[in-house]
This record gives structure tokens, C-alpha cells and sequence, in this order.
């Protein structure tokens, strides 16, 4: 038998060497590179703004500090008009919401027994105290992983004041800055990656965009819709917590409909079709009608891989990572379409096209 010998080279134990110490650099400043994260997708979403304001004469370090102190004074009006009443109707929420899932409980426990099954089986699937501990733990866990990215609550308000200062410096000096970037790169290169930062950028911010106008759609409809059919103790409280949950794709309006469902249990059988109903039509005109015009249209990728960014954001990054990492996979595709997919396509053209001759020429010596 001949033995096979593998070398390695110096130069590729360097390389190793040299990515193993990358990776651990980049676990070491993962909250930085959150902050990077955020501040790009802040960047992204306000920078047709700025570009528009700047059309129009307006400076664009004047426009940049403009939009930030209107969102600022948008943000503090808000908080000042609803903020007390949401907070109260959350916290009287969660005070009652043991006795809604003991109501809930009975109901099955009823229905169970019109069946034939026997009521310790329900009470065995069924604990209103197990079930409360298992909602508040899952949602401390989401809660916690991004806690822990960003060092504690400090840590996580201090990430988010540098997000925004990070995206302004990027919003007032944006060409300089992809410049130095790309100027990295050896050329063809840096045109090429120079040319997709605005397609990139442009289909992030319309994520965003969209999503952000959807979610306040949705949770203007719910309140109203709500306090119709008679949950106006809880009405605005419970349109916050869906249009903010709405937020999330896929697992977002699941999430913001578990609470209103509870609550109407609790008011009884019509109350709860009727509130099932609300959530029904509403759920269905955010998938056929506001996703595919506000945001389905600007994403172009496929539902699967936005469900996997999900998914795979939340388990890494919790809430911070459901909401940042889909926009990121949209500006990803960007690259991949334009850098790979394009020239692949146009190369197997090309390659088409010069063999299509040669067959045909072939063709006709065989017959003559």
C-alpha cells in the first residue's frame, strides 16, 4: 500500500491560526458588534429621509440632526399621551390574568366531562400555575439572551444610545465612509461592493419600514376593534402588546393575539368568537393585503429563510435578534443576487450562446 502524506504549509497554519483568533476577537466584542447591527439597520431605515431632505436643499448634517430630534419629540409625545395608560392596563393585565386561566380551565375541564374524559387527565395537561411559569420563564429567556449581549440593563441602554449616534455619524457621512470601506478591497472589487451598498441599504430600511407601519396599522385596528366588543379596560394595552409583538414576522401576531384570546375567555363564549374573529380577518389582511404592498414586495426573499432569521435570531441575539437579523438576511440577498447569482446567470448565457453556433455549424457539415 503508498502512503499518502498531507503537509501543510506554514502560510496555511498562519491562516488557521489567524481565523481561530478573528472568531474569538468577534465573540469578545459581540455587544459592539450588536451595536453595529442596530446602528446599520437605524442607518438604513431613516436614510430615505435624509436623501429626500437633502434633494431639497436642506444640508445633510442639518437634515440628519432634524429627523433624529423629530423621532426624539415623536417618541417623548407618544410615551406622554398613551405611556400611563398602557402601563396601567399591563400591569392590572398580568395581576388578573390567574384568574382568566382558571376560568380557561374550568371551560375545559367542563367540556371534557360532556366527552367522557376525566378531569385530573385536563388538570395533569392543564396547570394554570405551571402553564403562567412556563410563559413568564420563556419570555425571561428571550428577554435574558439579549440582556446578556448587551451587559445588563445599563449595558443595554448605553449600546442603544451609541447605536444612534453610530447611525447619525453614518447617515451625515456616508459616501466618505463606504469609500474607506470599499477602498480595501483590490479592484474590480471595491466598484462592485461601492455599487450594491444602496440596493442593500434601500431594501433593509423598506423592511424595516414597512414592518414598523404594518405593526402600527395593526395595533391601531386592535385597540379600536377591541374596545368595540366590549375589552375597553384593556383595549389600548392589549393593541400595544400585538402591534409591538407584530414586530417579529411569522410568530409576532401569534404571540400579540394569546393575550386578548385570554381576557375574552374570561368575558365570556361570544366575547371570545367575536375577538377571535377580530384577530382572523385582521391576520388575514396583514398577509394578503399590507405585507405583499409594504413589505413583501421590498424584501424579494423567500418566507422560509426570512422564518430560519427568525428563528435562528431570537435563539443567539433573543427579541433584539428576532428583530434585527431578517433585515440583514434581506441586504444579504442583495449581494448574492447582483455578486453571484447575476453573473452566474449571464455567464451560462454567454456560454449558451457560443456553443449554439458551433452545434449548429456541426449540424450542417453532417448534412452536406
Amino acid at each position: 500500500m503508498s502512503e499518502r502524506r498531507i503537509t501543510i504549509s506554514t502560510y496555511n497554519i498562519l491562516l488557521i491560526v489567524s481565523v481561530g483568533l478573528l472568531l474569538v476577537l468577534l465573540w469578545q466584542l459581540s455587544s459592539l458588534l450588536l451595536v453595529l447591527m442596530i446602528a446599520i439597520v437605524l442607518a438604513a431605515t431613516l436614510a430615505p429621509i435624509i436623501d429626500r431632505a437633502e434633494r431639497l436643499g436642506v444640508p445633510r448634517w442639518l437634515a440628519v440632526l432634524l429627523v433624529y430630534l423629530g423621532l426624539l419629540f415623536l417618541l417623548i409625545g407618544v410615551g406622554v399621551v398613551i405611556g400611563p395608560t398602557v402601563v396601567d392596563q399591563i400591569q392590572r393585565l398580568f395581576r388578573r390574568l390567574p384568574g382568566y386561566l382558571e376560568i380557561l380551565e374550568s371551560l375545559l375541564n367542563n367540556l371534557a366531562a360532556r366527552v367522557g374524559i376525566n378531569e385530573p387527565l385536563i388538570s395533569q395537561f392543564f396547570d394554570t400555575q405551571t402553564l403562567t411559569n412556563w410563559v413568564i420563564r420563556s419570555s425571561q429567556q428571550l428577554v435574558v439572551r439579549s440582556y446578556g449581549v448587551t451587559r445588563g440593563f445599563l449595558g443595554g441602554v448605553v449600546s442603544l444610545i451609541l447605536a444612534v449616534f453610530l447611525s447619525g455619524y453614518m447617515l451625515s457621512g456616508s459616501e466618505q465612509l463606504i469609500k474607506g470601506l470599499v477602498s480595501l478591497f483590490p479592484k474590480p472589487w471595491d466598484d462592485r461592493l461601492a455599487a450594491q451598498v444602496h440596493p442593500a441599504s434601500q431594501r433593509m430600511g423598506n423592511y424595516i419600514q414597512g414592518r414598523v407601519l404594518v405593526s402600527g396599522i395593526l395595533g391601531i385596528a386592535i385597540s379600536i376593534g377591541l374596545r368595540v366588543l366590549g375589552l375597553s379596560e384593556f383595549a389600548l394595552g392589549l393593541g400595544v402588546i400585538a402591534g409591538v409583538t407584530n414586530l417579529i414576522p411569522f410568530f409576532g401576531p401569534v404571540l400579540g393575539a394569546i393575550p386578548a384570546l385570554i381576557v375574552a375567555i374570561g368575558l365570556g363564549g361570544w366575547t371570545f368568537l367575536w375577538v377571535f374573529l377580530l384577530f382572523v380577518i385582521i391576520q388575514n389582511v396583514e398577509t394578503y393585503v399590507l405585507d405583499p404592498v409594504l413589505v413583501g414586495s421590498s424584501v424579494k426573499v423567500h418566507p422560509l429563510y426570512q422564518l430560519l432569521a427568525v428563528v435562528g435570531g431570537a435563539q443567539v441575539l433573543g427579541i433584539i435578534g428576532a428583530l434585527i437579523v431578517p433585515p440583514w438576511i434581506a441586504g444579504a440577498s442583495v449581494l448574492l443576487e447582483n455578486l453571484y447569482l447575476e453573473p452566474k446567470r449571464l455567464a451560462e448565457e454567454y456560454q449558451e450562446a457560443i456553443a449554439s453556433p458551433s452545434e449548429e455549424l456541426t449540424l450542417k457539415d453532417g448534412i452536406n
